[in-house]
């Protein structure tokens, strides 16, 4: 009987040893302990994102390489058209291919034109990217635009580290070289520059609705590109650097929506009011050949 209650109690033991592993073990993922939360960033990405520096100036003096071999500096792109500046390296094989479709995707739905109404200067930010890379790539991306004209406005460049830092710096690009997985770890967005190099627009990811991109442009030419139709939209839809995108302001639509009541108003008054003056003489008119044929 003895045997037989110590066995029953070493049992339990044993049971209530598991019971508590099993919860403990269950605690122990469920706090992150095991794997790190989904808040907090693996090593590699600890320094990839983009900081928003609206209306900073892109340094004009940075030296570059472009795709046909020449030295150029920024500034030569500077000083009388907007431009669209993003930043990728040519050799990758995720984020930077999806980014470069998504930008030409975009700008083959707006009107405007590369090299017309806009320029585009991409930049690798690997500086051990050549001159031949930057030259496949325009080739491969122009081919995709397919618009005559693009290859003077779109300009594919290489740089060295010192360059490629400060560029990177004053627009807030923060990346980070992956050594394991031999990548750059990068965020992708790209930004609207002014014809002077101010920074006026950042639009994240890979893929960039086309009425943000038009507007995005419009307001960096500061209106010299667009319509009338492109002030309507301005005015009824602001930019949210918080989102990357511009988003209705309603009390501006419903003032625009009074104002075009109001004159809808106006219009149909006056036609009204120019009708009822007219009638009687219209009458009279009538009535003069009737009263002719009386006497």
């Amino acid at each position: 009987m003895k045997c037989s209650n110590h066995n029953s109690r070493f049992v339990r033991s044993l049971l209530a040893a598991a019971l508590f592993v099993s919860a403990a073990w269950g605690q122990t993922m469920s706090k992150g302990i095991m794997s790190p939360p989904a808040s907090v960033r693996p090593p590699y990405l600890q320094n990839v994102g983009i900081e928003q520096h609206l209306d900073a100036q892109v340094p004009p003096d940075l030296p570059f390489t472009d795709d046909a071999g020449r030295a150029v500096r920024l500034g030569d792109y500077f000083g009388k058209k907007p431009l669209i500046l993003n930043l990728v390296y040519y050799k990758c094989t995720m984020l930077c291919g999806e980014a470069l479709a998504g930008l030409t995707g975009a700008m083959k739905m707006i009107k405007f034109d590369v090299g017309d109404q806009f320029e585009v200067v991409t930049v690798s930010f690997n500086p051990k990217e050549m001159t031949q890379d930057a030259a496949a790539k325009k080739a491969d991306y122009l081919k995709r635009y397919g618009r005559p004209g693009a290859a003077a406005g779109w300009h594919f460049l290489t740089g060295s580290a010192d360059s490629i830092n400060a560029l990177t710096k004053a627009v807030g690009f923060q990346y980070q070289y992956d050594e394991a997985r031999n990548q750059y770890a990068h965020a992708t967005a790209i930004m609207v520059l002014t014809p002077q190099g101010h920074i006026s627009r950042y639009f994240y990811g890979v893929d960039f609705p086309p009425k943000d991109l038009r507007m995005g442009l419009v307001e960096a030419s500061q209106e010299k590109i667009g319509n009338a139709v492109d002030q309507v939209l301005l005015y009824c839809y602001h930019y949210d650097p918080a989102t990357g995108k511009y988003g209705a302001v309603v009390t501006n639509m419903l003032k625009l929506g009074g104002g075009v009541t109001v004159v809808f108003i106006a219009v149909l008054l006056f036609i009204l009011v120019r009708l009822d003056r007219s009638a009687p003489r219209r009458r009279w008119h009538d009535a003069k050949p009737r009263q002719a044929g009386l006497s």
